[in-house]
C-alpha cells in the first residue's frame, strides 16, 4: 500500500500491533484446547463479551455493511491494512471473522504450524478462490492443472468449462485417484497445482493425501484438498501435509440447511511456482484481503452466524451420522436389489485400508467414514428412479450433510451438466443413488429404503 506514515497513522499502527498480539495469544490459548472446546468457543471469550458486546455469550451478528472510524488517520491506516479493522463487509466482518478463526483452529487441530481461513459465500466460491490465484499467466503459456476426475459436478464444470474452455487452461484429469503414477505422469513444467476430494462426491473414492503431498512438493506445487465430506471432525489434510483445504460449509459443517457458505484454509508458507511472496506466506489472508476484496465472494454475517452455531456440535454429530451411514451401507450391501455400494467403511471398498489410516473421529481411537454413501440399483437407471421416487421419509434433493437424510441421482442432478462423457470419465453410472444419511433413527432410515427397494 502506498501510504505516507504520519504520526497519526503510526498511532493506529501501534494500537493494531497490540490488538494483533492479544488476538494471537487468544489463538495460542485455544490451540491448547480439545476439538469440542474449540468448536463451541472458537476465539470468542468472556473478556471480549464484556468489553465489546454487552456480555453476550453468543458471537454477535454485525449486520452493518461498513465500519465507522475515529478520524482520517484511522481510516487511512485501516484501508491500507496497517491496523486490524473490518472496514467493509465485502472485505471483512467481525461475525465472519469469528467463523474464520474457529475453522482455522479446527482445520489446524494437530498441525503445529499457523493456519489462516477465508470464508466465502459458497463452496464453489471457495474452490474458485483456492485455485484462481495460481492461474495467473502473464507470459501467455499453456498452463495446466492436475485434478481427480472423481469430483463434485460443480467442481468439474468450474475446471472443465470456466477454466478449460473459456480460459484455455489444460485440465489434466486423473481417472484413478489412487494411482500415484497417473498423477505424476500428468505433471510438467507448466502445472500449477494438484487437486482432489477426500472422500469424493458421489463415488466415495479415496486419495492418498500423504503420497500426493510428497509428489506435489517434489515439483514445488501445492496440494489442494476438498474435505467437505469428511470435515475436520474426521480428517484434517493440513496435518497430513496438504497446503490448502476447501470446505462447502453448506454441507456437514452447517447441517441445518439454513445457510450457504464455504471456506478456504491454508497453512502458512505454501509451495508455488507462481505468485508473490505475500501469497505464499499467508495464502488465506492474501485471498481475503486482495483477490477476495476485488472478486467479492464475501459471506454474509448472518449466514456466518448460522454456520457457527451448527459447528458447535460437529464432532458428536459426525460420529452419529457416520455410525448411521455404516449401518445403512451394510444393509444395502446385503440387499438383492442393490448392485454395488460405495462407502469407504466397507471392507471391499478399494480405498478402505487408506480411509482407515486417514479417517478417524478426532480425539478418539475410532474409525469413522462419514455420512455419505452411494449405491447402484439393479438392473438400470429406471430402477434407480423408481427407488428414488418411492422414498417417503428420505428427502429428494441435491443436497448432503444435512441433519435430515437426503437422496438424489447425480446423473440427472448434481452431475447432469458435465454430460455423458464427463460422467464416464468420473465413473458415474446412471443407476447410482447418492444418499446423505441423516441423524434420524437408523431403523427408520432402513425401513424407508426397504419399502422403496421392494418396488423394483
Amino acid at each position: 500500500m502506498n501510504v505516507h506514515i504520519t504520526p497519526g497513522v503510526e498511532k493506529y499502527m501501534t494500537q493494531g500491533r497490540e490488538k494483533s498480539a492479544i488476538a494471537q495469544r487468544t489463538r495460542e490459548d485455544m490451540r491448547r484446547k480439545k476439538f469440542d472446546t474449540i468448536a463451541v468457543h472458537g476465539v470468542y471469550n468472556a473478556e471480549q463479551a464484556l468489553q465489546s458486546n454487552q456480555g453476550s455469550i453468543i458471537e454477535p451478528a454485525y449486520l452493518s455493511a461498513s465500519q465507522h472510524y475515529e478520524n482520517s488517520d484511522h481510516l487511512e491506516a485501516a484501508l491500507a491494512y496497517l491496523t486490524p479493522s473490518w472496514a467493509y463487509s465485502r472485505i471483512a466482518n467481525p461475525t465472519v471473522g469469528y467463523l474464520e478463526e474457529t475453522i482455522a483452529l479446527m482445520e489446524g487441530y494437530g498441525y503445529p504450524g499457523e493456519v489462516t481461513t477465508c470464508a466465502t459465500a459458497s463452496g464453489m466460491s471457495a474452490i474458485f478462490m483456492a485455485t484462481n490465484p495460481f492461474l495467473c499467466n502473464p507470459d501467455n503459456e499453456k498452463i495446466n492443472i492436475v485434478v481427480s476426475a472423481k469430483c463434485y459436478g460443480g467442481t468439474f464444470m468450474l475446471f472443465d468449462q470456466r477454466y478449460g474452455k473459456e480460459r484455455g487452461i489444460d485440465i489434466r484429469w486423473v481417472s484413478n485417484p489412487l494411482d500415484i503414477e497417473e498423477w505424476e505422469e500428468k505433471i510438467d513444467a507448466n502445472t500449477r497445482f494438484l487437486y482432489g476430494e477426500m472422500p469424493c462426491n458421489p463415488s466415495l473414492d479415496i486419495i492418498d493425501i500423504e503420497a500426493l503431498v510428497n509428489l506435489a512438493h517434489s515439483f514445488d506445487l501445492p496440494l489442494i484438498v476438498d474435505a467437505t465430506i469428511a470435515t475436520p471432525a474426521l480428517l484434517r489434510p493440513l496435518q497430513l501435509g496438504a497446503d490448502i483445504v476447501v470446505q462447502s460449509l453448506s454441507k456437514t459443517m452447517g447441517c441445518s440447511g439454513f445457510a450457504i457458505a464455504g471456506s478456504v484454509s491454508a497453512r502458512h508458507n505454501i509451495p508455488s511456482r507462481v505468485g508473490c511472496d505475500e501469497m505464499k506466506s499467508n495464502f488465506g489472508q492474501y485471498i481475503k484481503l486482495l483477490p477476495g476484496r476485488d472478486h467479492g465472494p464475501n459471506l454474509s454475517p448472518f449466514n456466518a452466524l448460522m454456520i457457527l452455531n451448527d459447528m458447535r456440535t460437529l464432532r458428536s454429530r459426525v460420529d452419529h451420522l457416520s455410525r448411521n451411514a455404516d449401518t445403512v451401507a451394510h444393509f444395502l450391501d446385503s440387499h438383492s436389489a442393490v448392485e454395488s455400494v460405495y462407502y469407504p467403511g466397507l471392507e471391499q471398498h478399494p480405498g478402505h485400508p487408506l480411509a482407515t489410516r486417514q479417517m478417524k473421529l478426532v480425539d478418539s481411537d475410532f474409525n469413522r467414514y462419514g455420512h455419505l454413501l452411494s449405491f447402484t440399483v439393479k438392473p438400470s437407471s429406471w430402477a434407480a428412479r423408481k427407488v428414488l421416487d418411492g422414498l417417503k421419509m428420505i428427502w429428494r434433493a441435491t443436497d448432503l450433510g444435512r441433519i435430515k437424510s437426503v437422496a438424489t441421482i447425480p446423473a440427472i442432478s448434481t452431475h447432469q451438466q458435465q454430460g455423458q462423457e464427463g460422467r464416464d470419465l468420473a465413473g458415474l453410472p446412471s443407476n447410482l443413488i447418492r444418499l446423505g444419511v441423516g441423524h434420524e433413527d437408523v431403523d427408520d432410515i432402513i425401513a424407508d429404503l426397504q419399502q422403496s427397494l421392494a418396488q423394483v
